[in-house]
């Protein structure tokens, strides 16, 4: 993306979360688990409070919020390496631009300076367009959740998706095994 820039929000950037989250929900409430309704009753300290749980970037363009992707972290210690991509969204306008791949080239430097080793992430099933973006980008489907959220009464699946970050992103499980010795 050209002559823009991609920030990571704070809390006082709650207004412009909105702003972008919102968008991305009514725009596209197929592409979503949440509904903009869930998300339009929080207070603006709720929304304050989202931020301090969690990394969001976002991108814009002339000032204008028009991209978002966001972390959430895994708490319990023994998962505290993993965190889950949430909240991809970019205006319709400019798709095929490169902008997300810049968004999760910036998560995932984030992610592994906080010591993140894999990425997760769940897609609808019902959006190739996002799997295929998610599997040039090193993503591999792990699993399928089937009927994981209504969309207008319908049941859509979504497809678990994994990828392992920094120093890590090489590794394989087959490589943390050994063959046993056969004699």
């Amino acid at each position: 993306m050209s002559d823009g820039i991609i920030k990571l929000l704070k809390p006082d950037d709650a207004e412009v979360f909105k702003k972008i989250r919102l968008e991305a929900l009514r725009s596209e409430p197929a592409a979503f688990a949440s509904r903009s309704e869930d998300w339009e009753v929080l207070s603006l300290d709720e929304w304050r409070n989202r931020l301090i749980e969690m990394p969001v970037f976002v991108a814009f363009q002339d000032d204008e919020p028009v991209a978002i992707m966001g972390l959430m972290w895994q708490k319990p210690s023994k998962m505290a390496h993993r965190a889950t991509l949430i909240m991809v969204y970019v205006r319709a306008s400019l798709r095929g631009t490169g902008l997300a791949l810049e968004l999760l080239e910036q998560v995932t430097k984030h992610a592994d300076a906080h010591g993140i080793r894999q990425i997760e992430l769940a897609v609808s099933a019902e959006n190739p367009a996002a799997r295929r973006f998610y599997e040039r980008e090193g993503f591999v489907e792990i699993g399928r959740i089937p009927g994981a959220f209504l969309q207008d009464g319908v049941e859509v699946d979504e497809i678990m998706m994994s990828r392992r970050i920094g120093s890590w992103e090489t590794r394989h499980v087959s490589e943390h095994w050994t063959q046993p010795n056969r004699r």
